[in-house]
């Protein structure tokens, strides 16, 4: 079984369901493309938690080293790392009960949706941004 995009229909669902989205490798610098999709989630009312070694914090919330981290439940685990680094990152999810892991755009591994598409709902190489804008 191959991964492809998920229909509409859940991708609505997926937006209605959420509140939480921790964003793996999200910038505090307003020119990075992590941190303009983040902010217009959160300003359609998505919680962001950043999660990146490398800042203290970003759009106003607290950064935080790894996903296991941060406290209170997460639904969406949205990555904008490459795609060697996805599996770790499944596995973070997927030990935190998040609900969907999201890959942006570009960010693709066939074995990491074979190995975590039952614990996880997958969607990659998909901008989370012009999703939510056309099916929400």
């Amino acid at each position: 079984m191959s991964y492809s995009h998920p229909n509409p229909e859940r991708l609505k669902d997926i937006f209605n369901q959420a509140k939480t989205i921790a964003v793996v490798g999200l910038s505090d610098q307003s020119n990075r493309v992590s941190y303009q999709v983040s902010q217009v989630m959160k300003q359609a009312g998505f919680k962001i938690i950043p999660v990146n070694p490398n800042i203290q914090s970003s759009l106003g919330e607290k950064a935080y080293h790894h996903l296991s981290e941060i406290p209170g439940p997460i639904d969406i685990v949205n990555v904008f790392r490459k795609s060697i680094f996805l599996k770790d990152i499944a596995e973070e999810a997927v030990g935190i009960g998040a609900n969907v892991l999201w890959a942006q755009q570009g960010v693709v591994d066939e074995a990491v949706y074979e190995l975590y598409n039952k614990d996880l709902f997958v969607v990659m190489d998909l901008c989370i941004k012009v999703a939510y804008q056309y099916n929400s």
